[in-house]
């Protein structure tokens, strides 16, 4: 039976929506998960948390009259569960059967296709530049962007094709402009969403470095040079070439108080360099890291905050919510920013994760090599990021 294709169950099941999950897992309250995906899916990427129990039972196990004891004594029956699939269909069904055995459940609306579809924008208390600047979290896959805004007019950096209505919205609650949307690389995890807000009317801006990789649409955007600065009201950002992660990546100083460093820095870790040319240019480019680190990044004030474009489970945010963290701060706490190069390189490229999901279609896409629908571009950026090397290795003690 396919997992989209379950029945309804002969019970009514309740069922909860992602931003209500998330709620309930932020305040810290006790949650427990049973996971009806394939195993494969489940270890790859699942909802976690200090304060989640999460359980992983494939859907098929519940198919038969007579459900195995031995799976049934994994499900506690002294709390509430909370189920969970890809999409729904088999969860319900899940929960559905656990409920006419008497267990206290429920099932999450839209599976993991709904837990990706958070988008939550926080305020950065600490930016103190011009105007108001925002960070857009999205949990399921850690990516994270910024909109700065200020007397009317407003820019987006690193903005994601699945949420381009919402940027748009905001700026219409915000009552202002949307004036540019801005790309800090050509991304291997999500697919990007500045062609689409260009085809809305905001000046879409790339990296000039990155053209070379192959972009097809470079003629019909803006392309960013090293120290070239966008005006969004009082407040400016700054292009600042960083390569390493890829040899077009390119960070910006919005108005030189946060550093937004695409998958350049993190506040856990430093990029991973084998996206683009693969582990045999991987040393090459972990040496061009390095020397970005120390001579582009590190030299800016120790206060200047520090953006990237993701975050990880290891990472701890700021008291404000956000995924940010001084300069100063990081240099402190992670090892890999104090390091001589050889050392550096060697530490990187010593532990590096898998690579992300369907990250070869990504990049064609992202380089418009590869038409994909809306729903196909969901899917493919499905899943973990990846893009920092080993989070183990590179913090201090």
């Amino acid at each position: 039976m396919n997992a989209d294709d379950f029945p309804t169950p002969d019970v009514d099941v309740d069922s909860v929506d992602p931003e209500s999950l998330k709620d309930r897992i932020d305040a810290g309250e006790d949650v427990t998960i049973l996971d009806a995906r394939m195993q494969s899916d489940y270890d790859e990427w699942r909802i976690d948390g200090e304060n989640v129990t999460s359980i992983n039972v494939p859907y098929f196990e519940f198919l038969e009259d007579e459900i195995d004891d031995d799976v049934l004594d994994r499900i506690p029956d002294d709390r509430e569960v909370t189920v969970l699939c890809a999409k729904g269909g088999a969860s319900e069904y899940v929960a559905g059967t656990l409920a006419e055995r008497g267990y206290d459940v429920d099932h999450l609306e839209d599976g993991m296709n709904g837990w990706a579809s958070i988008y939550e924008a926080v305020e950065v208390d600490r930016y103190d530049g011009a105007g108001t600047l925002l960070q857009y979290q999205r949990p399921s896959s850690g990516c994270l962007g910024y909109l700065l805004y200020d007397d009317g007019e407003a820019a987006i950096i690193d903005p994601l094709r699945a949420f381009t209505d919402r940027y748009l919205d905001d700026a219409d609650d915000l009552g202002v402009d949307l004036t540019y949307a801005i790309d800090t690389h050509v991304h291997a995890d999500h697919i990007s969403g500045v062609r689409d807000l260009d085809a809305e009317g905001v000046e879409g801006v790339i990296p000039d470095a990155a053209v070379d990789r192959g972009v097809t649409y470079a003629d019909e955007l803006t392309t960013a040079e090293d120290g070239d600065t966008f005006e969004v009201g009082d407040a400016a950002i700054e292009t600042v070439y960083t390569p390493g992660h890829t040899t077009g990546m390119t960070s910006y100083l919005v108005d030189e108080s946060l550093l937004a460093t695409g998958d350049g820095l993190f506040i856990e870790s430093v990029a991973r360099p084998d996206l683009e040319e693969g582990d045999d240019g991987a040393p090459d480019a972990a040496r061009m890291l390095y020397e970005s680190l120390q001579e582009r990044v590190l030299t800016l004030p120790d206060d200047t905050l520090i953006g990237g474009a993701h975050f990880s489970d290891a990472a701890v945010p700021a008291d404000d919510g956000t995924y940010t963290a001084p300069i100063g701060e990081l240099v402190e706490e992670m090892d890999a920013l104090t390091m001589e190069e050889d050392d550096f390189v060697e530490l990187i490229l010593s532990d590096m994760p898998p690579r992300p999901a369907n990250y070869e279609d990504i990049i064609a896409t992202n380089l418009g090599q590869n038409a994909v629908d809306d729903e196909e571009a969901f899917t493919l950026e499905l899943g973990p990021n990846n893009c920092a090397a080993s989070q183990d290795s590179l913090a201090g003690d």
